[in-house]
């Protein structure tokens, strides 16, 4: 069913109070695209028809509406109707949808948690954003290394319906170090008397509390895993992140770097719901700062206005130019921005990395001084074709190379490279590009400033 279908069904469902309705559309698909419509009607009426689901299902609703849409039901729900969804939610959904209420919301909720909740929501919400403490569950499951298979099936037995995942399970001491893992088809398959011992992964890819969201799902790609547990300062199992999760932070770091490589500031909600003053004030800053920056353009040509007088071929040129080495600086931008973030190149690979732009670059500004060269000629002789092909192979050289450092330098200085990609790099290489060129007349035409 389509969303504005779905959506015009819950609306008569809604105005009729037809709980029987609303949960028999959510029996036919699955929750996420329920949320879906869910989110096009405003809070107040949003929660309204949450409140016609059973209890179980507005848990497994909840967590895939945008944060915004949450936060705003959460404001409204009484304490104790706040609570019982707490306690249907998984320990990591739980922990972000605490992290968005208000410190009196927060107050407020936490005596409605039984005592276990409470611990687990205050641990897992007390760890930084975008690390994988915030991204964590701590509905997993564990074995002791003595116990046999057959004991530990029957563990696993008892607690699937409350664990994220059985199906990689980890194996922890008295002091909940983590000393194996191992995966639901090797206790399937293995005698049934044999030890977890005898058959665990002692060599466990895991990663630390404090360690980026980034880096985990990195982890999770490289390694193939369906999940991969964090440890603590004292190397103690404190939870999993499961690829779902990665997958979502994935998502969140691509967004974020995509509104950044066009100057817009992250958004922290969808498009589709961000108010316009949000859109208004993540854009903002960039485009009055990066017209500042055009002004240095404007500077250089006012500095050549005699030869640009003397030669007005020479401004059929110049968009072309500087839009050369905007668009060559871009390219180097995007290819460092990437490479950066998976890891492809580190700082060590500067020199490497510089030495082949440098040829890349340089045989890019050939070709296209080449291309441009017999439209000089046509445009304005033999002297502006020379003008315009020589700095054509400046231009795209100088572009591709501050690509390629801009990136470098803002990781050196802990920024994020991506940052540098876009409106940036365009404008910082629209001002040299002016500069080379009108000073390239200026030596080729033999004219004095």
């Amino acid at each position: 069913m389509q969303k504005e279908q779905l959506f015009a069904t819950l609306s008569e469902a809604l105005a009729a109070n037809d709980k029987r309705a609303v949960r028999a559309e959510l029996e036919q698909m699955h929750a996420a695209d329920f949320a879906l419509a869910v989110n096009e009607f405003n809070a107040p009426l949003a929660a309204k028809l949450l409140d016609l689901l059973s209890l179980p299902d507005h848990a497994e609703v909840f967590p895939y509406l945008v944060p915004q849409m949450q936060a705003d039901i959460a404001a409204q729900m009484p304490r104790n109707e706040l609570a019982a969804l707490f306690s249907q939610m998984e320990s990591d959904e739980r922990a972000d949808l605490f992290n968005q209420l208000s410190k009196e919301q927060q107050q407020s909720l936490l005596p409605g948690l039984a005592q276990a909740e409470r611990e687990d929501v205050r641990r897992l919400a007390s760890y930084p954003e975008k690390t994988a403490g915030a991204q964590m569950s701590s509905d997993y499951a564990t074995l002791r290394s003595h116990w046999t298979v057959r004991k530990a099936l029957q563990r696993l037995r008892l607690e699937a319906p409350d664990k994220e995942t059985i199906y990689q399970t980890y194996v922890i001491d008295g002091d909940r170090h983590l000393v194996g893992t191992i995966s639901l088809r090797e206790l399937i398959l293995s005698n049934p008397e044999s030890l977890v011992a005898d058959i665990m992964l002692t060599e466990v890819v895991f990663v630390r509390v404090d360690e980026d969201q980034e880096d985990v799902a990195e982890k999770i790609r490289h390694y193939d895993l369906l999940a991969l547990p964090v440890l603590d300062s004292a190397e103690r199992l404190v939870g999993i992140v499961t690829y779902d999760d990665a997958m979502d932070a994935v998502v969140e770091e691509a967004t974020e770097d995509a509104h950044k490589s066009a100057s817009v500031a992250a958004l922290e909600a969808p498009m589709a719901t961000v108010s316009s003053w949000e859109l208004y004030r993540k854009r903002v800053g960039w485009l009055v700062l990066l017209v500042f920056g055009a002004l240095l353009s404007g500077a250089g040509i006012a500095h050549f206005e005699e030869i640009i007088e003397s030669n007005v071929a020479l401004v059929f040129f110049m968009p072309l130019l500087v839009g050369a080495g905007g668009n060559a600086g871009s390219q180097s931008a995007a290819l460092m921005v990437r490479a950066l973030a998976t890891g492809e190149v580190e700082m060590k690979d500067w020199v490497k990395v510089l030495g082949r732009e440098i040829f890349v670059a340089g045989a890019l500004g050939l070709t296209m001084a080449f291309a441009v060269f017999g439209l000089g000629l046509f445009r304005g002789g033999p002297d502006i074709a020379i003008t315009v092909a020589a700095a054509m192979v400046c231009v795209v050289l100088a572009g591709s190379l501050i690509g390629l450092c801009l990136p470098f330098i803002l990781s050196r200085i802990n920024m994020d490279p991506a940052t540098a990609s876009g409106p940036l790099v365009t404008t910082i290489v629209d001002a040299i590009g002016v500069v080379i060129y009108l000073g390239f007349a200026t030596v080729v035409l033999g004219l004095t400033l």
